[in-house]
């Protein structure tokens, strides 16, 4: 493990450049270009924020904000668990002919949606304004959040790329699990509003941990929970360190399977 580990870093001028690559390519040929990385989640906040209080009789304050502070991180979190399965049977041309550490292609996918992750999320101080929510020291926490779920999305990158190759099925079975997750998840709602019981169940779900921490940082401004930072961490690494180890058994036989 700590051999592939010295291997990518040889190769991070590959990554890096993959990774603009990326960032260029997401959006190429559309008429707004990279604008569609704010429109997305606006256009997700709008429905949500006209539907859910109605529907639902959400009577949270200042819902927009208190959605969207949630919905940004989550966005990324589907993204990568959906269109990370495709990465590399996508690129098959690329994996059978040249010789690199294979580990890169989801690792691009996943590093270039935090980065997207990054500049979706600057909407959201403007929008703290509009709705008279003040800043708070605590927003120094949002870059050891951004680091944890990016973490957590590029093992998952790993594990469902690798998968995918030898089992197709799975980004049809990864769709309806995002769809699940997302009301497992305490993105709509508040938590509170759910009994002790399911609060726990849901506690397991690494997305909740990290989802109320941005609540508190941004939209609450009071500190962290460390404790759910913490957890969230050694999850993070755990599922990180299960993908790189999913991903070398795998990676083997790409060739053949493609």
């Amino acid at each position: 493990m700590i051999a592939r580990f010295i291997e990518i870093y040889k190769y991070r001028n590959m990554l890096i450049s993959f990774v603009k690559k990326d960032l260029r390519g997401r959006y190429k040929g559309s008429v707004l270009g990279f604008i569609w990385t704010f429109i997305n989640p606006l256009m997700q906040l709008i429905v949500f924020s006209l539907v859910f209080p109605f529907i639902m009789r959400f009577d949270i304050p200042n819902y927009a904000a208190f959605l969207f502070v949630a919905l940004v991180p989550w966005m990324y979190f589907s993204a990568t668990l959906v269109g990370g399965c495709t990465q590399i049977f996508s690129q098959s041309s690329l994996v059978t002919k040249i010789y690199f550490p294979r580990e890169i292609i989801p690792l691009t996918f996943a590093i270039g949606g935090l980065c997207n992750m990054f500049f979706a999320y600057l909407i959201i101080f403007p929008m703290l304004f509009v709705f008279n929510i003040s800043l708070s020291g605590h927003l120094l926490w949002l870059p050891v959040l951004f680091i944890i779920q990016g973490i957590l999305c590029m093992g998952v990158a790993l594990m469902v790329s690798a998968i995918y190759v030898y089992f197709r099925d799975i980004e049809h079975i990864l769709g309806i699990c995002a769809m699940a997750l997302q009301f497992l998840t305490p993105v709509i709602y508040d938590i509170n509003m759910l009994p002790e019981r399911m609060q726990s169940l849901i506690m397991i779900n690494p997305m909740t941990l990290l989802v109320l921490n941005y609540r508190n940082i941004v939209f609450y401004g009071t500190t962290p929970d460390l404790f759910y930072i913490s957890v969230g961490l050694v999850t993070a690494v755990f599922i990180f360190l299960s993908g790189m180890f999913i991903f070398n058994k795998l990676q083997r036989g790409f060739a053949e399977a493609m």
